[in-house]
């Protein structure tokens, strides 16, 4: 009877695992999502870039120029970054978040939030808004 129990928890244990996994694909495809879009600022490819951004975005700006004219402007740190790290994703109020440091070409982190959306086919960007800068070093 031990041995049947012991199996019993075992079993629950994996799948606990396995649903914990599976919650974290979000974050994974969030993350691509973003990084794809990195990806084809860099390529300067702001019709692919363009693409991950949401219908309300892309209503906003209503043409590729706008948008990439906003983000060469605005956003310099992403149009060319040096390095990208995912940090958390959370969820405010409805909303899920993903926090993104990135460094620039100059060597300077700048913090990012990345409003993400989800429609009937993928991860669309909804907005994003610059944090205060973490604080590095001594």
């Amino acid at each position: 009877m031990g041995r049947i129990i012991l199996i019993l928890t075992m079993v629950l244990g994996l799948a606990g695992m396995a649903r914990a996994q599976a919650e974290m694909i979000p974050d994974r495809a969030i993350e691509g999502v973003i990084q794809g879009q990195i990806d084809a600022f860099l390529a300067d490819d702001f019709a692919t870039a363009f693409e991950y951004a949401s219908p309300n975005i892309k209503m906003i700006f209503g043409s590729v120029d706008r948008f990439a004219a906003m983000v060469r402007q605005g956003y310099p740190m992403v149009y060319r970054p040096r390095a990208v790290t995912f940090l958390e994703l959370r969820e405010i109020d409805g909303d899920l978040w993903q926090k993104v440091l990135v460094r620039d070409a100059a060597g300077v982190y700048h913090a990012l939030d990345y409003q993400m959306i989800q429609t009937e086919t993928d991860w669309q960007i909804n907005g994003v808004q610059l944090l205060q800068a973490p604080q590095l070093g001594a």
